[in-house]
């Protein structure tokens, strides 16, 4: 559904008057275009110690312009080009005297930003320094940097990420996904990295030679999913109610993949999905999900047992049942599609938020077992995301939902399926018993 109001805001008499009123201004984002060759097309700059000369050793495959450190030319602010994206390495900050840093280095940096840039923090995750002094300072890094996320305009986002000592083979997989459009809708997050054997070996398709499961793909959200992971080189299995059919054949045919007619709520579900899957599988993408909203005063017992049941319960005995009889492969990559309910709860969705917060849960429950045989497992909590089941929201509810977060705008179902489709690499098993938003630094939640 088009948002008529980031098209009045970005013409040029809706500039002048919301500049005028001081109304919002969100920016048009730039979404990942078929064709495109680099993760980062304008000037990127480091900045920082150790982790940014480590960057600085593959920039050249991240575009085809960068400054700051080692062998790079430096930048100058005033002088140097506009900046489409920015490293800065803080974890080498041990003290709360050297946040300052922070401050001396991005605030000249501000100014300069292109529309639509992307910034990442680099840090050490606090729970893991024994010095108190620097797990404060590191910690302290956090506030900064959800705060300068809030503080962006024109499209940019901003993250942190906390990088063990044996992680950085695995930070290219996640800057090229930070730092391009395909994380347009994605900001204020903080996630860690961790050390992992696995590496994507072809960038064009990283995604080559793995089959990925998809559940409630026939439309909307999972179509999406299904179509980011065709593209990215899986051969995708795309599973739906039997009433889908029709949809999901269509779909299957378009994408060169295979159907599955299941419920996943029924007794011997998990059986039929083994059975139908004799040669294993590399990803699962648990999308699918129902709604059905009442106030707990008025919740009936039908309506809080079929969302638990769609929502949580069959993903969680989907999973156990792949994984225990080694359907799911080694190396294997496991996506939840939670929500910011989950994490912030909503009024008149108790079932719902349960049922997605459950989903987290079960991300980090299910981690260290899954890491047993390289596989991992994380979740993805969309906030407002443009579907037709937001585009029959009554206006006023619609409109706020588009417009509290920090880009001021709605998602896009492309949105949730790169997050979910970069989870899905080989690298991403540096990610495992997370949970990543793809909302826009909504201001519910964390």
């Amino acid at each position: 559904m088009s948002d008529r109001y980031i098209d009045f805001a970005n013409s040029d008499l809706g500039r002048r008057l919301v500049g005028a009123v001081g109304l919002p201004s969100p920016a048009r984002l730039e979404r990942w275009q078929a064709g495109r060759l680099r993760p980062v097309e304008g000037a990127l700059l480091l900045g920082g110690g150790a982790l940014a000369n480590k960057v600085a050793g593959f920039a050249q495959r991240l575009t085809d312009t960068a400054y700051g450190v080692g062998d790079l030319p430096e930048w100058t602010a005033g002088l140097g080009p506009k900046l489409k994206a920015v490293v800065f390495d803080a974890s080498a900050i041990a003290d709360s005297s050297q946040l300052a840093r922070l401050r001396e280095f991005f605030q000249p940096v501000i100014k300069s930003l292109d529309h639509n840039a992307h910034i990442v923090i680099l840090g050490r995750n606090p729970r893991d320094l024994g010095d108190p002094e620097a797990h404060i300072a590191q910690r302290a890094i956090e506030g900064f940097s959800r705060s300068l996320a809030k503080e962006l305009r024109n499209g940019g986002t901003l993250q942190l990420l906390y990088v063990a000592p044996q992680a950085d083979e695995q930070l290219e997989g996640a800057l090229r996904f930070f730092l391009s459009p395909k994380s347009a809708f994605v900001s204020g997050q903080v996630l860690s990295l961790q050390a992992s054997n696995s590496q994507v070996t072809d960038w064009t398709r990283p995604l080559a030679g793995r089959k990925a499961l998809v559940t409630g793909a026939a439309r909307g959200i999972g179509a999406s999913i299904a179509e980011t992971l065709a593209r990215d080189g899986a051969e995708v299995i795309l599973l739906d109610v039997p009433q889908a059919r029709h949809d999901l054949e269509a779909l299957a045919a378009r994408l060169g993949g295979r159907t599955i007619d299941l419920d996943i709520c029924a007794s011997d579900a998990p059986s039929r999905l083994i059975e139908a899957l004799p040669e294993g599988i590399d990803i699962v993408v648990h999308n699918a999900g129902i709604t059905r909203d009442k106030t707990l005063v008025n919740m009936t017992p039908e309506y809080w047992d079929s969302v638990l049941a769609v929502n949580l319960l069959a993903p969680q005995r989907l999973t156990q049942a792949l994984f225990d009889s080694g359907t799911l492969r080694d190396d294997g990559r496991v996506v939840l599609l939670s929500s910011t309910s989950g994490i912030a709860g909503n009024r008149g969705q108790s079932n719902y938020a349960a049922s997605k917060a459950g989903l987290i849960g079960l991300a980090e429950a299910f981690a260290a077992r899954l890491a047993t045989r390289g596989a991992t497992i994380n979740a993805v909590a969309p906030g407002f995301i443009e579907t037709g089941m937001t585009a029959q929201m009554p206006f006023a509810l619609r409109e706020a939902g588009r417009r509290m977060s920090s880009l001021g705008q709605g998602g896009q179902p492309q949105d949730v399926a790169e997050a979910i489709a970069w989870l899905a690499q080989p690298g991403s098993g540096a990610v495992n018993g997370q949970v990543l938003r793809v909302c826009g630094q909504s201001i519910l939640g964390a």
